[in-house]
């Protein structure tokens, strides 16, 4: 290759290399944020929980997928309950058993009651005849046991009626557990949210506590940031915030700052910081605005990551970029 030929190749690459650089520079010189504006990179995080099983059984039903949105109270599983119904009309017809001897007991009450009644009437009279010379002691004797017979006969009675009133307290509270834990075969999501995983199929049998779905609370969409003390010491819970995700660049989600660390901590490893010699930031937890999420319900999902930015001053403005439409 000749000179000139080397020449202009050598000029060729540092026309690339100075354009490169000049880009470069541009880029890193590009506008920063308003004073009284802070930002930071996270990821888009929602309460996630389990609906579980209270009960042992096996799973005859379940009555949402991955990605479903489910109400709280909605019955999203169901199980076998069959011996739990056959139980509970056995329990029904003992309680209905039990009423019965009490009414049987309350009656042989009212009887003893009655022949108690007959027999001090009995012994009255018979003292009476005694003291006029009728009749000798001995019937006098005989009457004083009878009524003896007919007060034991009473205490007996009541007890029986105390113990058919025992049974019958048994009887219902055994009946009101067995329709709890019926009513515990149908499993309710405790919350309104998106179904994120399923974690069990009909047909497998649960312990107590047998996780079936795991549900996103689809309200409470949040992102932790990691700010420096300079910038962490002027925010407050309430501060104004707005969110960017990578995923919808031109969607600007209102946000509100829900809580400030008291403490600092070291910044963790996938959090990037635009000064790296800051090892202690503060953790900042930036809520989505519930109302702007229940319009656009799927746009914002849990593991999208983004920038959260934050009022840092009162009397701050938010840029043209970052205005919600």
């Amino acid at each position: 290759m000749s000179s000139a030929a080397v020449r202009r190749v050598s000029f060729v690459v540092l026309l690339l290399l100075g354009g490169a650089l000049f880009l470069l520079y541009h880029y890193n010189q590009r506008p920063g944020l308003p004073a009284g504006i802070a930002a930071g990179n996270g990821r888009l995080e929602a309460i996630e929980v389990d609906v579980a099983t209270k009960v042992a059984g096996r799973l005859a039903k379940v009555l949402a997928h991955e990605g479903d949105n489910v109400a709280a109270g909605q019955v999203v599983a169901e199980l076998d309950a069959d011996d739990l119904r056959a139980q509970l009309r056995a329990a029904d017809a003992q309680t209905r058993q039990v009423r019965a001897a009490l009414q049987e007991s309350r009656a042989g009450l009212n009887s003893a009651v009655a022949q108690q009644r007959l027999a001090e009437v009995t012994l009255n009279r018979t003292r009476q005849l005694v003291k006029q010379g009728y009749i000798s002691g001995d019937r006098l004797d005989q009457d004083v046991s009878a009524l003896q017979r007919a007060q034991a006969g009473v205490e007996a009675a009541r007890s029986k009626v105390a113990e058919a009133g025992a049974a019958i307290a048994a009887a219902v509270a055994r009946v009101d557990v067995l329709r709890v834990t019926l009513d515990d075969t149908s499993i309710k999501a405790p919350i309104s949210g998106r179904v994120l995983y399923r974690l069990a199929e009909p047909g497998e049998v649960l312990a107590g506590g047998g996780k079936i779905l795991t549900l996103h609370e689809m309200s409470d969409i949040h992102m932790s940031i990691y700010l420096p003390t300079a910038e962490a010491g002027k925010l407050t819970v309430g501060s104004a915030a707005r969110m960017v995700l990578d995923a919808l660049p031109g969607q600007v989600l209102p946000a509100r700052v829900v809580f400030v660390a008291p403490h600092s901590q070291f910044t963790p490893k996938e959090v990037e910081t635009r000064n790296e010699r800051e090892k202690l930031m503060f953790r900042i937890k930036v809520r989505v605005d519930a109302q702007w999420l229940a319009s656009h319900t799927d746009l914002a999902k849990p593991g999208m990551p983004g920038m959260a930015y934050v009022m840092t001053a009162p009397d701050a403005i938010w840029p043209a970029n970052l205005t919600v439409q």
